[in-house]
Formats: structure tokens, sequence, C-alpha cells
């Protein structure tokens, strides 16, 4: 059938437009799906504090019947620089732990009540779950309290958020 032409129909929306301006980076990152604005950001890496934190903002996007944004944060460990006194460089550590974290969550019962998302930063936690919780204007950040020694030395990630957040921090133990 060379030579034959199939024509499109009416009705039908293009899927790019070509001759618009693409995308930055900037308006491309902020752009997440309407569905889970104002939602419940929380913090999960798998620990029992950070399990206990999912649960109660599980319990809490239900209540208000909006959606779930769970943001795991990669591992970036800082790189001696020995050239002078330039500033550390941070190097992204391949995590593979999301995939694991995303596979457990997709299997989970208790999560299909609500829907929810799993976003993957790397860097600070943070900075990272506080700029989820705007790129989502979300309602309210849920975090799990840090138990141990790292915590006591170095400051607890719930206790640096909460001086810092644009939104209410809920601190769970």
């Amino acid at each position: 059938m060379a030579g034959h032409e199939i024509p499109e129909p009416k009705d039908r929306k293009p899927v790019a437009d070509f001759e618009s301006e693409p995308w930055t980076v900037e308006e491309a990152r902020h752009a997440c799906d309407p569905a889970f604005r104002h939602g419940v950001v929380v913090g999960f890496d798998g620990s029992t504090s950070s399990e206990r934190a999912l649960a109660y903002a599980i319990g809490m996007a239900g209540r208000s019947s909006s959606g779930l944004i769970i943001v795991h944060v990669a591992n970036r460990l800082p790189t001696t620089v020995w050239a002078g006194c330039e500033p550390p460089v941070f190097v992204d550590v391949p995590d593979h732990r999301t995939e694991v974290l995303g596979l457990e969550l997709a299997c989970a019962d208790y999560l299909s009540d609500v829907p929810w998302v799993l976003v993957e930063r790397g860097g600070d936690i943070c900075h990272e779950l506080e700029e989820v919780g705007r790129e989502y204007e979300a309602d309210a950040i849920v975090v799990g309290s840090t138990h141990g020694i790292v915590g006591r030395i170095f400051g607890s990630v719930a206790g640096r958020l909460a001086r810092r957040a644009q939104r209410p921090v809920i601190v769970i133990p």
C-alpha cells in the first residue's frame, strides 16, 4: 500500500507540540501530578521509625482524602578534594534501595486504600523533603524520629526539618 495515507481524526490531540519551546529543567521538575497536590509527604527509608511515620501518613492521607508522596533520599557521600582549599565534592552513590523499597511498597496491602507515589531524590534529607513538600504544595511532612548516637551527634533529621520547614512537620516517635 505504498503511497496511501491514513487521514488524521479531527478530534485527535497532538502528542507533542514541536513548535513550542521545550521546558527548562526547573519547569519539568515542578510539573508534578495534580492528583497529589496538597498531599502528605513522608520520608521513608525502610527503618522502623520510618515505617511508623508511613503508617501515620497513610492514615492522615486517608482521613483528608489526599495523596501520599513517599520520599526516599539516596546517599551522597562527601569526597575530599586535595587540590588546595577547594570545597568538598559530593559523589552520588548508586542506591538500589529505592527500587527495593518501591517493590515492597507496591506489594503492601496497607497502601491499597490511598493513592501514593514514590519519589527518589539525592542530597541532604531535610532539604529534599522540604523541596518535595514545596513542589507538591504538601499540607504536612511526616518523619520518624532518630534514635541512636548518630542523631545525637549530628542532630536529627526531624529536629533540623522542624526548625527550617515552611509547612507543618509531624515527628512520629
